[in-house]
């Protein structure tokens, strides 16, 4: 490790004033605080409840890599390729989509995903499923604060939202009837998982209630012929986060059950997710994550098409929209420092119930809980805290019909954008495939083919250097968000810094980073309007 690029982290940690309190950092200084959420707030104590999520468990090996003092003499960058291999891939998943006679006939050609954590444990989760009663994929990136409570359990719990929605009348009523006869409800998901992907499965019953609670009330609106996409993905995402709400509020069977209603309600989580039927491309965003498409122009030239827009302090339209909602005297103090309130960077969320409920409806909810601090819960009322809500979980859809041009779909989390432009991204996806494709030349086969023939040219592609290549896109580009130097180059010692620093400064430097590539198939796209 250079001595320049080790000297310029340890400085901006001995320069850092740190307090230590109640199982909180206090940072008085932070070299990029922008990249923290929620305002001066480090956990210490891990969040989840027995049996969910952490770090150690989710990858094994990073701890014996990152460090936990920032003395010099107890400082060392040193990671051979393969440990920087080992942990930049160790959440890697992929996936690629075939109808029942083995051929691709989906607009989804394939998807590749993976994380890298800052946090610990890591506050960022991903979806990906195939819808079963209703046709289409969903992939999704959800981004957590003050903690992964509220991203674990949207998570797990959106896309089913989203699909119930979209399910016509008479497969609602099928599943209640089979609720009432007390027979299997048919699955609604085909979830494409991670093997270390975790679950509540303390509460999943619960979970499921409420869903059903929710198809009830679709039941009960009588309407035909059904939501909208646009309809059912907004009514989705108000319904859950209204669920997480009134589920902190309920009686709980147990303890247990009733520490994560309070986690998942007091933390926070932006969302953004997609759902591709055919041609028709529907991106639902609350938050900051970030949707962006690479197009690929009829003269090899690549563009980006960006599908959201970040909601925070930096979006006219979302200060508009807010000092629409609320009276002129707080015009002045609904964007502090660039922050919600002077408290949180995003202006859409699911959780944070602290920026939606009423003082006293947070002050009886928490008055009669267990040891809050144990928990980790964020207890903070803002001065001028006057006319909530202030927080909205509403997303803002778009649509948008793909063209054969459209070859590729980029959803991230901020941890991401932070570090690479779109313009960027597209940039590095584009060229990763273009790579891959010249070190994978066609097997060309000379007759008779046997098997030492094939043999040999498998070894020729190989010595062509394929292994070295990520050959998974997100993995590449986690690479270089974090290892990139001024040239736009990966630096292996830049590489090895950011990925030992000790927990206490990884925050300060990067956040959590989740990406989902999603990869479309031009030729069912270009057959779809040769038949339309």
């Amino acid at each position: 490790m250079s001595r320049t690029v080790s000297s310029w982290i340890l400085s901006s940690a001995r320069n850092s004033i740190v307090l230590q309190g109640k199982g909180r950092w206090y940072s008085i200084r932070i070299p990029n605080r922008n990249k923290i959420k929620w305002k001066l707030v480090f956990s210490k104590t891990c969040p989840y409840p027995a049996g969910s999520c952490s770090l150690d468990s989710t990858f094994s090996f990073h701890r014996a890599f990152r460090h936990t003092s920032t003395e010099e003499e107890h400082f060392s960058f040193q990671l051979s390729p393969a440990q920087i291999n080992d942990i930049l891939r160790a959440g890697e998943l992929s996936h690629k989509t075939l109808d029942l006679n083995g051929k691709n006939a989906n607009s989804v050609l394939r998807f590749e995903s993976n994380q890298l954590a800052s946090n610990s444990p890591m506050e960022d989760r991903r979806s990906a499923a195939t819808c079963l009663q209703t046709a289409g994929m969903m992939f999704g990136v959800f981004d957590g604060h003050a903690g992964a409570a509220c991203a674990q359990a949207v998570s797990e719990r959106l896309l089913h939202y989203i699909a119930v929605s979209l399910m016509p009348r008479q497969s609602l009523e099928e599943f209640e009837l089979a609720m009432e006869a007390m027979k299997p409800v048919r699955p609604i998901l085909q979830w494409h998982r991670h093997p270390n992907d975790v679950k509540y499965q303390e509460i999943t019953s619960q979970y499921f209630e409420n869903l059903r609670v929710y198809w009830q009330h679709l039941l009960d609106l009588d309407t035909e012929p059904g939501l909208s996409l646009e309809e059912a993905m907004i009514c989705a995402f108000k319904r859950l986060d209204s669920d997480i709400s009134l589920e902190v509020q309920a009686p709980q069977e147990n303890e247990l059950m009733r520490n994560i209603a309070l986690q998942v309600a007091f933390s926070g989580a932006t969302a953004c997710v997609a759902h591709i039927d055919g041609v028709h491309l529907h991106v639902a965003n609350t938050g900051d994550c970030r949707a962006v498409l690479g197009v690929r122009e009829e003269d090899g030239t690549w563009s980006t098409l960006p599908l959201t827009r970040d909601h925070n302090a930096y979006d006219e339209f979302e200060i508009r929209r807010l000092k629409r909602e609320h009276p002129r005297s707080e015009e002045k103090t609904l964007f502090v420092n660039d922050r919600l309130l002077g408290i949180l960077m995003p202006s859409r969320a699911f959780g944070d119930v602290q920026l939606k409920w009423s003082k006293e409806l947070q002050h009886s909810i928490l008055e009669n809980s267990c040891d809050v601090e144990a928990l980790n819960i964020y207890q903070y009322v803002p001065p001028n805290y006057h006319t909530p809500p202030y927080l909205t979980a509403e997303p803002e859809v778009t649509y948008h019909k793909l063209r054969s041009k459209d070859k590729f779909l980029v959803i991230a989390s901020d941890g991401l954008w932070e570090m690479l432009s779109n313009e960027k991204v597209v940039k590095l996806v584009a060229g990763h495939l273009t790579e891959l494709n010249m070190q994978k030349p066609p097997l060309t086969f000379k007759k008779p083919v046997n098997l030492g023939y094939m043999h040999n040219l498998l070894l020729q592609r190989k010595s062509k250097g394929v292994a070295s290549l990520d050959q998974n896109i997100a993995t590449h580009l986690i690479r270089h968000a974090i290892g990139s130097n001024e040239y736009g180059e990966v630096d292996p010692e830049k590489l090895a810094a950011m990925l030992t620093l000790p927990e206490d400064l990884a925050r300060m430097y990067r956040d959590d980073i989740t990406v989902t590539v999603v990869y479309f198939n031009s030729e069912t796209i270009e057959d779809y309007y040769r038949n339309h």
